[in-house]
């Protein structure tokens, strides 16, 4: 997948105004790039970068191409800017995972649909979902919560449930099977119960965070129709979860057309009836390409650089499972000289495990004052940060260029204004 170069790093005059557009209802300082941060701020603490314009190309991806509902998973990024950058990209549902991101939604889309899809919820939560914002789409994997749900919501006669299957994770770079989903031997039974309580039923799972092979959806969905022959059910809809890959240095998956392929070809071969609609979960995918974290090297140690954010902020994923993020250093006042080496970050904090050890390629003569541009930060970088030690930033900024990679290479960059199709509209408003 190509980077941007530095040729690149100016922001491209013909978009430049949609850009300040979005920036300006996004409430944020917009720069054209992190180099043009960095030299207005020198800022002594992480700054965030946000692209809407990246947002709203993802989302415009998957729009056209899913064939059916995309729910953005909330869990991804929650920032009010994302919300609004995939409303005004057509995106109107929203896979949920607590009360507080129920409420995020509700704030910042109001007019958007809200799916509940963690498995296991507060009695109290399912019940102010359902009476006080209207969600009526759950999920379950067991038989307790289901019933659980069904108390919570007085009986409900108007219930969307979804059963949790647990599948094979196998080419996931994080593995989601072990927490949720029932096991295949034990689903029959909660399939039928479920089923009968079920105004509209459906069936989902997760082929795993950051999933490098599109036949695992192919794999899922062959085990779920499986299971519906098996029991006999009719199927309303079937949710391919999330797990829709992004880009990054030495983790190269397959286009996203493949897993779009698979899916399509999978319900054909398996013999879904053709009313059964199909969800989606894409969380990554959507929003990854969206960020950066811009720090600052406060001291350099042979090829080890202490840097002022770490696994307690922004990066870890760059400690736990060792992500390897694209870097861009950046020096306003000078020039680097010599060859790309690898280096490894020290993060801020006190703890010895606030370590991320790459490699990160960047200029052999980096050094203290210099500051480092981590981009693909989109997907669960601002959302996992701390307050370990006192480190936390509030600094946050539009960028207005390119991605530093992406899975849309060939995705125009349109005016966010004029984009929202009738098509869009309609599944927003479904």
């Amino acid at each position: 997948m190509p980077t941007v170069t530095s040729s690149q790093l100016s922001a491209n005059p013909r978009s430049l105004n949609v850009r300040q557009r979005v920036a300006k209802k996004a409430a944020l300082p917009a720069f054209s790039n992190a180099y043009s941060l960095v030299d207005a701020l020198r800022p002594s603490e992480p700054a965030y970068g946000f692209r809407p314009h990246s947002v709203h190309t993802a989302a415009r991806w998957f729009l056209d191409h899913f064939p059916g509902r995309v729910m953005y998973a909330v869990k991804t990024n929650p920032d009010a800017q994302v919300i609004h950058a995939l409303t005004q990209a057509g995106i109107g549902h929203f896979d949920v995972a607590s009360l507080k991101e129920i409420e995020t939604v509700a704030k910042h889309a109001p007019k958007g649909k809200i799916y509940y899809m963690h498995p296991v919820k507060p009695a109290e939560a399912i019940a102010k979902a359902y009476f006080d914002y209207g969600v009526r789409t759950f999920s379950l994997d067991s038989h307790v919560e289901l019933q659980k749900i069904l108390k919570a919501t007085d009986y409900a006669k108007d219930l969307s449930l979804f059963v949790r299957l647990s599948i094979p994770n196998e080419h996931a770079a994080m593995a989601l099977s072990g927490k949720f989903g029932v096991s295949m031997d034990e689903a029959k039974d909660l399939v039928m119960e479920t089923r009968r309580v079920s105004d509209r039923f459906g069936i989902c799972f997760h082929v795993g965070s950051q999933s490098m092979a599109s036949g695992d959806y192919r794999t899922a969905m062959m085990l779920v129709s499986d299971l519906v022959e098996q029991t006999g059910v009719r199927l309303d809809a079937l949710d391919v979860g999330g797990g829709f890959p992004s880009v990054y240095p030495e983790m190269d998956p397959p286009a996203l057309i493949d897993y779009i392929n698979a899916i399509n070809q999978s319900f054909d071969d398996f013999g879904f009836d053709v009313d059964c609609e199909l969800f989606c979960e894409p969380g990554r995918a959507l929003v990854a390409e969206a960020g950066s974290t811009i720090v600052r090297v406060d001291l350099r140690k042979d090829n080890m650089l202490f840097i002022n954010d770490g696994i307690y902020g922004s990066l870890f994923d760059a400690g736990f499972p060792n992500f390897i993020y694209p870097v861009r250093a950046l020096r306003p006042d000078g020039e680097f000289e010599g060859t790309m080496e690898a280096f490894g970050f020290y993060g801020p904090t006190c703890d010895s495990m606030d370590v991320m050890k790459g490699p990160f390629l960047l200029p052999e003569d980096i050094r203290e004052g210099d500051w480092i541009e981590i981009g693909q930060l989109g997907a669960y970088g601002t959302t996992m940060r701390t307050r370990f030690n006192g480190f936390y930033s509030e600094i946050m900024a539009e960028l207005q260029d390119e991605p530093m990679l992406t899975m849309y290479p060939d995705m125009p960059r349109l005016d966010i204004n004029k984009h929202v199709s009738k098509r869009h509209l309609r599944i927003a408003k479904a």
